[in-house]
């Protein structure tokens, strides 16, 4: 069964990751998958081992029962799991992905040394790894901006076409028009050619959406092209935004080289909610609604739902 994964933190639970995960909940008529990771004691001999594990237990119980109550009195209608798991978050979180459309965290708001090396690290290694898209809600969305829209990086790479499939059918959902942006970084040591760079990238750029306009005729897709730094331009982007969709490299992988610099910089630093979207596979099979052909426009378009 697909269903959209909410990784609850126990230390620190997340309201709007929470929101969002169980508002596409509604949107796509799909189950919410409450999950909390107890992780092992790290020294099984200490006295109070068990009495610390036994702690951790019931605050994470104490969590999900939090989160269900409020999934009630805020969303009322998706149907709801709660799972208590023994592991650390991000391998338990991750191994829930492979039949999941989303899986939603909360950032901690962590620096990135802290977040990649810290003992809770969740956001690195779930989305370097993880089979489905991984939203992580660090700020808010931007539901007040009319006509509201949402943003996907633009880079002619496999892992772009991925991304533009599902932000293409993410803007439908959710009725938004969608600002596919290409950033081109300028040249440190040499001036190329300036016209005849920007007419190529104009036509990567064009090659990238071609045919999402025809299989998704109510989602305004508009094609932009801006000098300067990714990460910079991405987040400057992020500010009005309802979520920014990136592109992964690749999967699994050393979980901080595998994410690129860009999509690590746009974790920390984005103004919106970041959508981190895995290559398809070689099968062509990926665990998620919208669509295990994501890197090809697709011709049942879903219903919108809620």
């Amino acid at each position: 069964m697909n269903e959209i994964v909410h990784g609850v933190d126990p230390r620190d639970p997340s309201i709007p990751a929470l929101t969002w995960a169980a508002d596409e909940a509604v949107r796509r008529g799909l189950r919410l998958h409450l999950v909390a990771a107890v992780p092992p004691a790290h020294d099984r001999l200490r006295y109070d081992g068990s009495g610390h594990l036994s702690t951790l237990r019931l605050r994470a119980e104490s969590a999900l029962a939090n989160a269900e109550d409020l999934v009630r009195e805020l969303r009322p209608g998706p149907p709801t799991q709660a799972e208590l798991a023994d592991g650390t978050p991000a391998e338990v979180l991750t191994a829930r992905t492979p039949h999941a459309d989303l899986a939603v965290v909360g950032s901690r708001h962590l620096g990135r040394v802290a977040e990649v090396l810290s003992e809770g690290s969740v956001i690195v290694p779930l989305t370097a790894r993880a089979e489905c898209p991984v939203v992580v809600v660090g700020a808010p969305a931007h539901p007040a901006v009319h006509p509201p829209f949402l943003v996907v990086g633009v880079d002619g790479s496999s892992g772009c076409r991925a991304a533009v499939a599902f932000a293409v059918a993410e803007a439908s959902l959710r009725e938004a028009r969608l600002r596919a942006l290409w950033v081109w970084p300028r040249p440190l040591l040499s001036h190329d050619d300036v016209a005849q760079g920007l007419s190529e990238r104009r036509r990567l750029l064009a090659e990238s959406v071609a045919g999402w306009a025809e299989r998704y005729p109510d989602v305004d897709i508009e094609q932009e092209i801006v000098r300067g730094h990714p990460v910079e331009e991405l987040t400057r982007a992020s500010r009005e935004a309802l979520a920014l969709v990136v592109g992964r490299r690749g999967h699994g992988g050393d979980s901080a080289i595998g994410l690129g610099s860009t999509v690590r910089g746009l974790l920390h630093r984005a103004a919106c909610p970041v959508i981190t979207v895995p290559p398809p596979r070689a099968t062509g099979t990926v665990g998620t609604a919208h669509g295990a052909d994501r890197a090809q426009p697709r011709t049942d378009r879903p219903a919108p739902a809620g």
